[in-house]
């Protein structure tokens, strides 16, 4: 595995809610603390050739070098900020192994971070809005709560459905968290050193919550969905040198904008296809639950979900997931690999176990990383 970029150490902060325990943070402030960790992690394999960072929200000034200088990185180290939207994160990851994997031996440090409770109010024309277009005109471009309802219709995914996704999701996260299944991943900011979900009632309470598209057969609710959230994740590739995680296979696709959701379909078939891999041959799987709509959908559709039963293949985020955890956009997907670090590597499986992460992305697009343990 030495020929590949290995994913050396991945650290996360704690994800809070939008206007929860982080708020006060801007996104550069929640990255540095990641960034530093994972440079220490690291040790002696460094020096760091540069920093890349997802981002989606602001407030744009290339938070990825603003964060590498307050980690104290030195005015040496670069660093670049991109948008792939929801699967930004895990984006910024594989552009940086990208150059590793190119010959550039020095380390990198690459992940995603949002601060929804300080992202910039947009304006145009006077007046204020939440996003950017996903598809320009004469392309179907909803936003990601419409088009996971219209995934739901589309494909029949009732309400016990989802409502029974969502509640796994904070029952496995509740599990892990109460083992300190969390913990190693987790570097504190201030006061806050545990993520402000999950929450252990979530699963008695689901069906009082109210659908948000009533006139449309809704069955997408705000407990079937995940919460805006707060954090960053980040983690260190190098050439090896320490157990980690190889990188593999990586795939980036595109597909309809007014159906986002199954860009993990596409994504995770190329990439096994690519790789010469089976999906039997896959011990973790880390999935972006932004919606149990837009989850099961794709689930569905790769074999790892059942409509009929509603069982869900065991390995499909096993500690739970972002309808437990939250959505902090950018990092999101970088939390999945982070996630695949504690279960496969600080988990102790032996080498050559394989790991997948993937994630949908707004305006119709698919990312997929494969990893394989190294020891």
């Amino acid at each position: 595995m030495s020929e590949f970029p290995v994913v050396v150490a991945a650290r996360r902060t704690p994800i809070t809610v939008n206007g929860g325990g982080l708020a006060h943070r801007t996104a550069a402030e929640l990255a540095a603390p990641v960034i530093r960790a994972c440079v220490d992690d690291a040790g002696p394999l460094g020096p760091v050739g540069d920093v890349v960072l997802g981002n989606t929200m602001g407030p744009g000034g290339n938070i990825a070098r603003v964060a590498a200088l307050a980690a104290g990185l030195g005015v040496a180290v670069p660093g670049m900020t991109i948008d792939r939207q929801c699967g930004s994160g895990l984006a910024a990851i594989i552009t940086a192994a990208e150059s590793v994997r190119a010959g550039d031996g020095r380390l990198r440090i690459a992940g995603g971070v949002e601060s929804c409770s300080t992202a910039p109010t947009r304006i145009a024309d006077g007046v204020a809005y939440r996003r950017a277009p996903f598809a320009p005109p004469g392309h179907a471009d909803p936003d990601m709560v419409r088009a996971a309802q219209d995934l739901a219709v589309l494909d029949g995914i009732g309400r016990d459905r989802q409502d029974a996704y969502a509640a796994r999701s904070h029952r496995l996260a509740v599990a892990a968290r109460d083992r300190g299944g969390f913990a190693a991943e987790i570097v504190p900011v201030d006061a806050v050193t545990a993520d402000s979900g999950p929450r252990a009632r979530v699963p008695t309470m689901l069906g009082r919550f109210p659908p948000l598209f009533p006139d449309a057969g809704g069955t997408l609710t705000a407990g079937n969905s995940c919460r805006d959230a707060d954090g960053a994740a980040a983690v260190a590739i190098g050439t090896g040198g320490a157990p980690g995680l190889a990188i593999i296979a990586t795939a980036t696709v595109g597909c309809d904008p007014a159906l986002p959701g199954l860009g993990p379909v596409g994504a995770v078939e190329t990439l096994l296809k690519n790789a010469g891999r089976d999906l039997a041959e896959i011990a973790a799987i880390e999935l972006v639950e932004a919606f149990a709509a837009q989850a099961l959908a794709s689930l569905t559709r790769l074999g790892l979900a059942d409509a009929e039963t509603h069982e869900v293949d065991e390995r499909v985020c096993a500690d739970g997931g972002a309808l437990a955890l939250g959505h902090p956009w950018g990092a999101s997907a970088a939390v999945s690999v982070v996630r695949l670090f504690s279960r496969l590597v600080r988990g102790g499986a032996p080498a050559g176990t394989l790991g997948l992460a993937t994630a949908a992305v707004g305006g119709g697009l698919g990312v997929a990383a494969l990893f394989e343990v190294v020891r």
